[in-house]
């Protein structure tokens, strides 16, 4: 059944005035009405609300841009920047970043601010400020990513930096140890620190890997490893379920161990300084022997690279298992594995 539209007569439409004259209305009222939904939140009002919703991870890397944005535009609302604008703050960024030896030009400062950006819009977009049709943030291109430059440690150069960390600082114990563990797994620094007491599997020599993206992953280390992490952890009275790594007087580690260890690294080898030598140079090192001597599917798993995008379908069917990594970890170590059994080393 077609409903068809009459047209207003006469007597509505006077209707309908006398009706808007005894509430107080006014034709240009109803035409200056404020739309069905509220204004867009500023900035300033809606960060604090993004940065309360998202992970402790995604907080600490947009939490400076976010700043940022804060700080030139905390009083505009969401729905005012055009990609324009963005572009303008990104180049600004790029800009107006801290000097470093390893800097490029700050192509990835403005790379995260677009990043930091997209994912306000796209909280906005979730709670119905704007439309993704209005998102801004997606109208504006990342800077496109330069060749990384970290690369694999040769064996003779990492021998020097495992014999300095043992001979050198207030806690060699520590540092050699940290050095073994993400020699030995490929773990970036925030797996390490998120190692708790209760994620050792003594039996299987396995550890749980909490990583970027919270993803979960058992990973394989040699038997020597699991015994110095026990040993670790009993002498600096780390808690049941709290964190494993420690310093001499009991405090859970930080980020700051690491940037002093490779300072003092560099203090003492000039070409770890002259590189930019990191803990993510172990990764590329363990990783590219993994890659060399057991191919391209067990050195993705030993990662703990789950991201199918770049890999292919194929990556769906090639997904190594534990036994394979705990084959090449006990290869690269040298030591038995109870994963890896019948392996003659």
């Amino acid at each position: 059944m077609t409903m068809h539209q009459s047209v207003p007569s006469a007597a509505d439409l006077d209707a309908a005035r006398l009706l808007l004259s005894r509430l107080g209305v006014s034709p240009a009222d109803l035409l200056a009405a404020s739309p069905d939904h509220a204004p867009a939140p500023t900035f300033a009002q809606y960060i604090p609300i993004v940065s309360a919703a998202v992970a402790d991870g995604t907080r600490r890397v947009y939490g400076s841009y976010w700043n940022r944005i804060l700080q030139h535009w905390g009083a505009r609302r969401l729905d005012e920047p055009t990609p324009s604008d963005i572009n303008q703050l990104a180049e600004h960024t790029k800009t107006h970043t801290v000097a470093r030896r390893n800097a490029r030009g700050g192509r990835s400062a403005a790379e995260h601010l677009i990043a930091a950006l997209r994912c306000i819009y796209r909280h906005a977009e979730n709670d119905g400020h704007i439309k993704t049709a209005d998102n801004p943030a997606l109208k504006v291109a990342k800077p496109r990513r330069l060749p990384s430059t970290r690369r694999a440690v040769p064996d003779t150069r990492l021998a020097e930096i495992n014999h300095v960390a043992a001979t050198t600082g207030n806690d060699p114990a520590l540092d050699t140890l940290l050095l073994r563990l993400h020699t030995e797994t490929a773990c970036r620094r925030g797996g390490a620190l998120a190692l708790r007491t209760d994620d050792l599997d003594p039996d299987q020599c396995l550890i749980l890997l909490r990583e970027k993206g919270e993803t979960l992953r058992w990973q394989p280390i040699s038997p020597t490893l699991m015994a110095h992490l026990h040993q670790h952890a009993h002498e600096r009275h780390a808690p049941i379920g709290g964190q494993l790594l420690r310093y001499k007087n009991g405090k859970a580690l930080t980020a700051r161990r690491y940037d002093h260890l490779w300072v003092r690294l560099g203090a003492h080898l000039p070409w770890v300084a002259t590189q930019q030598i990191s803990t993510h140079w172990l990764r590329h090192t363990t990783l590219t022997w993994v890659e060399r001597n057991f191919g391209y599917a067990i050195a993705r798993t030993y990662a703990g690279h789950t991201d199918n995008g770049n890999a292919g379908t194929t990556a769906t069917y090639v997904r190594a298992s534990i036994p394979e990594i705990a084959t090449a970890l006990a290869t690269l170590t040298g030591e038995p594995h109870p994963l890896a059994p019948g392996l003659s080393l």
